[in-house]
C-alpha cells in the first residue's frame, strides 16, 4: 500500500503528529528545514534528526509521491512536466519564466469534471482528487530539477491553473497553500500565489473569509448568459449574476485585486460588441478588476474554435482601454511544444491506450 506524502502536512501538523507518536514537537523544525531548505528525498538523508524518528517517519511517510514521466522543453525555457502519480495516474506541472522570477503551474485534480467546451484538460473526466502532498510533491519536483541543474534557482511563483478545478479540491488547495507559503520553508508569498476558479460561487466567498491571502483569478471567458453557457457547463449552475455577486464580496471583503480570465475564440466572444459588453460588465469594479486577454491555443478535439487574430485581438484590448478597463494580453509560454493545459496528458494517455489496443 502506498503511503502518503509528508510534504502534505504543514509545521503544525507534522508537530502534531510527531507528539501523538511520542517526540518532541521542536523535532519539526528539523524535519522541515530538511524537507525544504537542503530538500532531502530520503528519510535516511535527514542527519540532524534521531534515527529512531526518521524510521517512524519512514514507516508512515513517502517524501517523493511522483515519478517523472515525460518531459519537454520550449526554446523559451517554459518546462512541461508529466508527472505519474503512484495509482499510475498522469498529471501535467508547468514551470514558466518571467523577467519577475520563475513560475509553476501546478494541477489539483486528475481530469476535471468542469466541462470547458475548448479546454484539454476536460477531455479526460476527474477521476480523483489530488492530495495536498501530491500538488507540493509537483513545486518539489521541478525545485528539484532546477537544484539539479546547479544554477541557484529557485521557483518563486505559484499559478494554481493546471488540471482540474482548485475550488473543487479546496481543502488539499487550502493546505498546499499554507505548506509552501510558510516563511521557514519554501516562503512563497502570498501575493506571489494566484489561485484561478471557473466560477464556484460558495467557493469564492469561502476563499475570500480564509485566511490564504493569495490572489484569485476567474474564468470568465464570456461577457453574457448565453455565450458563457455554450462554451462553459459551469454557467448552468453559476450564472454570471451571482458570479458577479461573489466577485462584489471578495473585492469587499479583501481589498484585493481580481484577475478576470478572457479566453479569445474566433467569431464566438472576440467581436467589437462583446468587448463593450465585457466593458460593461467589469463596470464599477474596474478599480479592483484586471481583464487578462488569452490567446487560444487551439486543441484538435476542439476543432469548433479556433485562434483569433492579432488584429481582432488588438480591437478588442483597444476597445476595453478606451473604456477605461485594465487590460493585458497574457504573454504566451511554450508555444513550440504542447501550449494548451492538458495537452500532453490527453496525448500521452491516448497514445498508451492506443498501444494497448494494438497488443490486446
Amino acid at each position: 500500500m502506498s503511503k502518503p506524502s509528508i510534504y502534505g502536512l504543514t509545521l503544525d501538523q507534522l508537530a502534531a503528529w510527531l507528539a501523538e507518536h511520542g517526540h518532541k514537537k521542536s523535532r519539526a523544525l528539523q524535519i522541515w528545514n530538511a524537507l525544504y531548505r537542503e530538500r532531502v528525498t530520503e528519510f535516511s538523508a535527514m542527519t540532524e534528526v534521531k534515527q529512531g524518528c526518521r524510521d517512524l517517519l519512514a514507516e508512515h511517510f513517502a517524501i517523493e509521491t511522483l515519478e517523472e514521466h515525460t518531459r519537454q522543453e520550449s526554446a523559451d525555457g517554459t518546462i512541461k512536466f508529466l508527472f505519474r502519480l503512484q495509482d499510475g495516474n498522469l498529471i501535467e506541472t508547468v514551470l514558466m519564466r518571467h523577467k519577475f522570477g520563475l513560475s509553476v503551474c501546478v494541477t489539483t485534480q486528475v481530469g476535471c469534471n468542469i466541462g470547458c467546451s475548448f479546454c484539454a484538460s476536460g477531455l479526460l473526466r476527474k477521476s480523483r482528487d489530488l492530495t495536498s502532498g501530491e500538488i507540493v510533491g509537483q513545486v518539489m519536483k521541478v525545485q528539484l530539477h532546477l537544484d539539479r541543474r546547479q544554477r541557484d534557482e529557485l521557483v518563486t511563483h505559484i499559478v494554481v491553473m493546471g488540471i482540474g478545478e482548485p475550488f473543487d479540491n479546496f481543502e488539499h488547495m487550502s493546505n498546499f497553500i499554507r505548506v509552501i507559503r510558510d516563511h521557514k520553508g519554501l516562503a512563497i508569498g502570498p501575493r506571489h500565489i494566484t489561485v484561478s476558479t471557473s466560477g464556484l460561487v460558495p467557493k469564492i466567498r469561502e476563499f475570500a473569509d480564509s485566511d490564504l491571502g493569495t490572489n484569485l483569478a476567474i474564468s470568465l471567458h464570456a461577457p453574457n448568459n448565453e455565450i458563457r453557457t455554450q462554451i462553459m457547463k459551469i454557467n448552468r449552475a453559476y450564472p454570471i449574476e451571482p458570479l458577479m455577486e461573489a466577485i462584489d464580496y471578495y473585492l469587499e471583503k479583501t481589498n484585493r485585486r481580481i484577475t478576470l480570465e478572457y479566453i479569445l475564440l474566433r467569431d464566438i466572444n472576440d467581436q467589437p460588441e462583446h468587448a463593450l459588453e465585457l466593458a460593461q460588465l467589469v463596470g464599477s469594479r474596474r478599480n479592483l478588476a484586471n481583464v487578462n486577454l488569452i490567446p487560444y491555443n487551439p486543441v484538435d478535439e476542439h476543432s469548433q474554435y479556433q485562434r483569433s487574430s492579432k488584429e481582432t485581438i488588438t480591437a478588442f484590448y483597444d476597445t476595453l482601454k478606451k473604456n477605461n478597463i485594465s487590460c493585458s494580453v497574457r504573454l504566451e509560454h511554450g508555444v513550440d511544444i504542447d501550449a494548451a493545459c492538458g495537452q500532453l496528458r490527453s496525448k500521452q494517455i491516448r497514445s498508451e491506450r492506443e498501444r494497448s489496443a494494438e497488443v490486446n
